[in-house]
């Protein structure tokens, strides 16, 4: 039997997925940018069933089901990428399985809806040499250079993903053993915490931010714990975060647009190549399964064959 409280919240679709978001949020403690984008997926979803009269969970056939992976595949106002049709039946199917969980469903009928395969990645790293240009193109001594400077020298140091890094707050960069800072508390997805050691390249960097040119931008602004601040004093935006990498790569001169996931990947595939035991690399990054980082591997590993078809007299 179905207790009360379930018939009451499985009365409408609009219900259901308000219950499932609020349960990946509060109980799951996925990252307001996850719930946001579960959101979003799902709302589609809502929106394909109603124009198919479907109302309640209940109501949902595989038909209804596989209609959706149909039409993410021909819908032409915005053509989706193998990777978002992935994402958005993946947000499909985790509803189902939560509907069945919950006992607001006898059946899950989106079980055996399968996503598009979707064809191996590889991460795009920088060399050293295209990151060490990067960071001097920040280089400088005016408020933005400083702030610039030490939000990318904590990126390359860390492996941070930039939500945490914009997350970041004055008492999260410490400093042990008589240093000002030389770790920093990062917040992961589901709010897990890890500490990351800095490099004497951030320390510096940081510390220069820290004395000269935080407490200026601090008084443009409301009081705010926020480590990185922007012209006038608020915390520095994820949207903010990209313009100050896209500008600094253009400064010098790559040739090609970076993201702020290319120096986690950087970050990962130097330390790799560099001699780092994966699962240290693992724990610094944060990934739950040592599987996610391995693929790092992959890339070292193409370099080093790329070095060696080029270098060995008996290689090709």
């Amino acid at each position: 039997m179905r207790n009360s409280a379930a018939v009451t919240d499985s009365s409408s679709l609009e219900g259901a997925v308000d219950r499932y978001l609020r349960h990946v949020s509060i109980e799951r403690g996925l990252s307001a940018n996850t719930v946001a984008a579960y959101r979003r997926d799902l709302a589609a979803y809502r929106r394909l069933l109603e124009t198919r009269q479907v109302t309640t969970p209940e109501g949902i056939s595989l038909a209804d089901v596989s209609a959706f992976a149909q039409h993410l595949r021909i819908r032409s106002e915005k053509p989706l990428t193998a990777s978002s049709m992935a994402r958005m039946l993946s947000s499909v199917r985790s509803l189902h399985r939560f509907l069945l969980d919950e006992g607001m469903v006898d059946v899950d009928v989106a079980a055996d809806v399968t996503p598009p395969k979707l064809a191996s990645r590889l991460p795009k790293a920088i060399t050293i040499e295209q990151m060490a240009a990067v960071l001097d193109a920040a280089a400088g001594d005016d408020l933005q250079s400083l702030r610039d400077h030490a939000l990318l020298e904590l990126l390359y140091a860390t492996g941070a993903r930039i939500s945490e890094a914009v997350d970041l707050n004055v008492d999260d960069v410490i400093g042990t053993e008589g240093a000002a800072v030389d770790v920093v508390r990062l917040f992961g997805k589901g709010g897990k915490q890890r500490i990351v050691p800095l490099g004497s390249y951030a320390q510096a960097a940081i510390d220069s931010y820290l004395v000269r040119a935080r407490p200026m931008l601090s008084t443009r602004g409301r009081a705010t714990p926020a480590l990185f601040l922007g012209i006038r004093g608020q915390r520095v935006s994820r949207q903010n975060a990209w313009l100050i990498i896209r500008a600094r790569a253009e400064q010098a001169k790559l040739g090609f647009e970076i993201s702020p996931h290319t120096f986690r990947h950087s970050f990962a595939t130097h330390l790799l190549a560099g001699g780092a035991d994966v699962r240290v690399v693992q724990e610094l990054l944060g990934h739950s399964s040592v599987a996610t980082t391995q693929i790092y591997t992959l890339v070292t590993a193409d370099t080093l064959r790329d070095m060696y078809t080029t270098a060995h007299p008996r290689a090709r």
